[in-house]
């Protein structure tokens, strides 16, 4: 990917992250952009949510159903050649991320077996 596009990239998260957490409110559920992926031609882009304490599924039809508004408020705030259709996909790597940890957690409660001393020859 060339860096022209990785900057875009990061900017539309950013902004897109700025609008979500500004204008929505989530019932206690913390939604995060975890990243964007426009395409070389910036016609379409998936933006990847993350959501932890409750189902993803209505703030992902939320998403994708305000998405045209969500575009407006974010070319008022960027200057493109063309603004990229945005679609919202659920990331899951969140809570992923959140079960591996408790399951080492559950792991660092087993018992451990004792040190064996070594032998030096």
């Amino acid at each position: 990917m060339s860096k022209r596009l990785d900057r875009v990239n990061e900017l539309l998260r950013r902004e897109i992250s700025a609008v979500v957490q500004k204008d929505y409110e989530w019932n206690g559920r913390l939604v995060t952009v975890n990243d964007v992926e426009v395409t070389q031609d910036l016609k379409e882009g998936k933006v990847w949510i993350g959501v932890l304490g409750g189902s993803h599924e209505p703030v992902i039809e939320k998403l994708n159903n305000d998405h045209g508004a969500i575009q407006s408020k974010i070319m008022k705030r960027i200057v493109l050649k063309s603004t990229p259709v945005l679609r919202f996909r659920f990331d899951g790597s969140a809570e992923r991320g959140v079960d591996i940890v408790n399951l080492l957690q559950e792991v660092d409660k087993l018992p451990k077996a004792k040190d064996e001393p070594t032998e030096e020859a």
